[in-house]
């Protein structure tokens, strides 16, 4: 069960990867050679059979998830922030009323046109936790960060292939109180779930 703590670490700590922008809170994974449109899915990677599309989100990311499903995860009076031109891309960050820590967020993805395989090429290197996790509405999705700061934090983020060359990225922070309680990367990947579940039935 999605507790009501959870949180997003937020655009700032979505994509920090080996960095593009020196910027404070923009970090992001660095389109490579080896990582450009016409070399996906790289390796290893998961291909995306079946694409979904999230065009309609990209300008309305708030909408991913609908306000009963925040209040069930925050509790009642969570609020969104809507960024279309944050530099990971369109983005939707909610924050529960009062002070604890716990947010959700979304950023839908335009640092590059390599998808997940961006993400599979820094596994060791730039993200120490990279772990795949089992599909997210059929599509490919992977957990990972710099570091693993799920027993520590309470933090997980889950990106989810949408194509070959896009993916989505949901990100928690479960509340102080629930640190080291459940798995953060468990929580995340049932509010992947909701969201892509809500994109498919809004086509």
């Amino acid at each position: 069960m999605i507790r009501r703590s959870l949180v997003l670490f937020g655009a700032s700590l979505l994509f920090l990867t080996a960095c593009s922008d020196t910027k404070a809170g923009t970090a992001s994974p660095v389109t490579t050679s080896s990582t450009r449109a016409n070399a996906v899915p790289g390796p290893g990677v998961p291909k995306v059979d079946t694409p979904l599309d999230t065009t309609r989100f990209k300008r309305t990311p708030c909408e991913s998830l609908a306000v009963e499903e925040v209040t069930t995860l925050l509790g009642s009076g969570a609020t969104a922030k809507e960024e279309l031109s944050a530099p990971g891309g369109p983005t939707c960050n909610w924050q529960p009323a009062g002070t604890t820590q716990a947010t959700v967020g979304i950023i839908f993805n335009k640092v590059n046109q390599a998808g997940l395989t961006a993400i599979y090429q820094q596994q060791g290197s730039t993200f120490r936790l990279f772990m795949p996790v089992a599909p997210v509405g059929g599509l490919p999705a992977v957990a990972y960060g710099l570091k693993d700061e799920r027993a520590t934090s309470g933090r997980c983020a889950i990106a989810v292939g949408t194509s070959d060359h896009e993916m989505i990225d949901v990100s928690i922070t479960q509340s102080e109180a629930n640190v080291g309680n459940s798995d953060p990367c468990a929580a995340a990947h049932e509010v992947a779930e909701k969201v892509v579940e809500n994109i498919k039935g809004a086509q």
